[in-house]
């Protein structure tokens, strides 16, 4: 018979202040068998995000890569999968409160994520506490639990598709389209030469997507 259990555990995430008055929060989450590292790196590399504070959270569920000494990390797996949406909600909504506490960042809030972070990006956006004004999503889908939005927000999302990427295609990309029409949401997908990856087009065009926010999140 089988029995679960919630129990508390930690979680680490990297912080780089913005150069000065942040036009506000960048979110970042990494895709599987990264870290936040990986994905601080990506951040930094958007055009305008030194005028951003950003964040970059790693996920709490660790492992080894390979027979390597290297700690990676997923955001979860289909075991204990509902559970897991729950405890990366709360974990997403404390550091964000943290965040914009401890730097006085109230303004606008954009989460980003590439592959399995991605999903992550879409969940914080529309079923986290912390209200979220944009979403940049690169190379992974909108997840099946999530059929709303919560609370008034109606963020703009920007896709990103590697036009060789063999996990997120191009059908998997139309299926979102679909769904994001069907809530209303203002978005764009932008194809670009690549597979299952970032690269400077895509950076480019996270850069000018970030430009189109106010510091009111307007």
């Amino acid at each position: 018979m089988e029995e679960r259990i919630c129990t508390p555990t930690h979680g680490r995430y990297l912080v780089r202040p913005s150069r000065t008055g942040a036009r506000g929060l960048l979110v970042g989450f990494h895709g599987y068998a990264e870290t936040a590292e990986h994905m601080m790196r990506e951040l930094v590399g958007i055009p305008g995000s030194a005028d951003w504070l950003l964040c970059s959270m790693q996920a709490l569920h660790l492992f080894y890569r390979g027979r390597t000494n290297d700690v990676v990390a997923s955001w979860m797996t289909r075991t204990l999968r509902e559970e897991a949406i729950e405890s990366n909600l709360e974990y997403v909504g404390s550091v964000v409160d943290m965040v914009r506490k401890k730097f006085r960042c109230d303004s606008t809030t954009v989460v980003t994520g590439f592959s399995q972070g991605a999903s992550m990006a879409y969940r914080a956006a529309f079923l986290g506490r912390a209200g979220v004004d944009g979403v940049i999503a690169l190379g992974g889908d909108i997840p099946p639990d999530i059929k709303a939005i919560a609370g008034p927000r109606r963020p703009r999302i920007l896709i990103g598709q590697g036009s060789e990427d063999e996990w997120y295609t191009h059908d998997k990309l139309e299926k979102d389209k679909e769904k994001l029409e069907a809530l209303g949401l203002p978005f764009e997908a932008f194809t670009f030469p690549a597979g299952h990856e970032w690269n400077s087009i895509f950076r480019d065009r996270c850069g000018k997507f970030l430009d189109g926010f106010s510091t009111d999140g307007s």
